[in-house]
């Protein structure tokens, strides 16, 4: 599979993802938007990295077993 083509399998998935979570529970958006709202800056900040970090290690499982 030619990078171009992964790369818009990734956008589509989040895509898809993000489009679910709006579609199926639109209130529960705003409940979690004004959760995150009221966490301290380095709470989100940790929270972000640990996102990055968690993806990026898929990524990289991903490649190895693709490999």
């Amino acid at each position: 599979m030619s990078a171009l083509a992964q790369l818009l399998l990734a956008i589509g998935l989040v895509l898809t993802l993000e489009g679910l979570v709006l579609a199926l529970a639109p209130s529960r958006i705003d409940e979690l938007l004004e959760l995150i709202r009221r966490m301290p800056v380095e709470t989100r900040r940790t929270l972000g990295i640990g996102a990055v970090a968690l993806g990026l290690t898929l990524i990289w499982v991903a490649g190895i077993a693709a490999g």
